[in-house]
């Protein structure tokens, strides 16, 4: 019997879509057994990086705990640290 595939929502924004990805299993809106692997090179030209990469050395212990927080809430340790730098970017400064 084939599983009933759920919609894939509308979003608003990449932040948006990225959360619901984030708390939600694709297999529930996407048939992946009729998925097909693309390996060549350049086979999609106008796909561009919509953020910019920063990189911060951390020491390994920082790391670690920051893990720790995205496994418990059951997101991307990307996701978990841009929302700390949203929320700090709105506080006041000092």
């Amino acid at each position: 019997m084939n599983k009933q595939l759920k919609p894939i929502p509308k979003f608003t924004s990449e932040d948006e879509e990225r959360e619901f990805w984030a708390t939600h299993s694709s297999t529930d809106y996407i048939d992946w057994s009729k998925a097909e692997v693309i390996r060549e090179k350049g086979a999609f030209p106008n796909i561009k990086r919509s953020e910019n990469i920063v990189e911060i050395p951390l020491p390994p212990e920082m790391i670690r705990r920051l893990q720790d927080r995205a496994k418990e809430q059951h997101i991307p340790l990307s996701l978990l640290v841009q929302r700390y730098l949203e929320e700090r970017m709105h506080q006041p400064h000092g």
